[in-house]
């Protein structure tokens, strides 16, 4: 009998001993774990393998899930990996939201326009001190920025304000609002505002200010879950001395942004802040997108 030819014949009868192509299938994916997505839906408990913290979830919103132990305390944490559930690693993601009915509003309180394309940006800017306010600003006023076609950028201070307007060279049609920290009389931000002011055209160059050492303050102390922001002295840093004396990580870089990603992870829209701040950033702006 003639042998039949390799790959001819019945497949019944031949068994390939190398056990066919070798790179045939997801070869990579051998032997790789993967972790499944796991929506956060209301009272899911899940544990946090690192810290032994175990929660149920009690709220999910912007990027956050928000957990209560036992105790009946919640705590904040980033969506995403690094959470157990019955002892296996899963990626909390947020669950799916029920399609809202009626004319929806923004984070900030204005009424959201539907299906309308964000802007091309302005020549026009708003700019604030630094990278936290840039994303507070972002979250309660994001969609309202993007469809008046308004960019928002942060200066990491305001020392050079008065070489960052030379540079710019506000104009008609290229306005810059600038929203400054503890811009209070006989405040260092004060003269430093007073002095940019008189080299600016002031008809294309609006300075608001607010009282708080730092934005954090502007975050109503109820949506953090204290009394009241700390008071911290003169010559200490604020924001460590704030997480010093809240009990929260501190003395680190990492620590402070974490510090951070929990007070704006407690920011849901525009009432959750000092009503001070939202009529700074509601002038400004106003102020970029008016002709002239």
């Amino acid at each position: 009998m003639t042998a039949s030819p390799l790959g001819s014949g019945s497949s019944d009868s031949y068994r390939d001993p190398y056990g066919g192509d070798v790179l045939g299938g997801d070869w990579r994916a051998r032997g790789r774990v993967v972790v499944p997505e796991v929506p956060a839906e209301k009272d899911l408990v899940v544990e946090l393998p690192d810290s032994g913290y175990v929660g149920a979830v009690v709220r999910v919103e912007l990027g956050t899930v928000h957990l209560e132990d036992r105790h009946g305390r919640v705590r904040v944490f980033p969506l995403g990996a690094g959470f157990l559930v019955e002892g296996a690693p899963v990626i909390l993601t947020a669950p799916a939201a029920a399609k809202p009915t009626g004319r929806q509003r923004t984070a900030s309180g204005s009424f959201a326009v539907e299906q309308q394309r964000a802007r091309v940006a302005r020549g026009s800017r708003i700019w604030v001190e630094g990278r936290h306010d840039a994303e507070l600003v972002e979250q309660v006023w994001g969609d309202d920025l993007r469809v008046e076609g308004v960019v928002v950028e942060y200066l990491e201070g305001v020392d050079d304000l008065a070489e960052r307007l030379r540079e710019f060279g506000p104009g008609p049609g290229r306005r810059v609002g600038v929203l400054v920290d503890h811009l209070v009389a006989g405040s260092k931000e004060e003269r430093i505002a007073r002095e940019a002011l008189r080299g600016a055209d002031a008809r294309h160059v609006l300075v608001v200010g607010h009282p708080y050492i730092d934005i954090w303050q502007a975050v109503r102390p109820a949506r953090v879950g204290i009394a009241a922001w700390p008071d911290v002295p003169r010559g200490e840093d604020w924001k460590t001395g704030t997480l010093r004396r809240l009990g929260w990580p501190h003395g680190s870089p990492e620590a402070t942004a974490a510090g951070w990603r929990r007070i704006r992870g407690s920011v849901r829209s525009y009432a959750d802040l000092d009503p001070v701040l939202l009529g700074r950033v509601e002038e400004l702006i106003d102020f970029v997108t008016a002709e002239g």
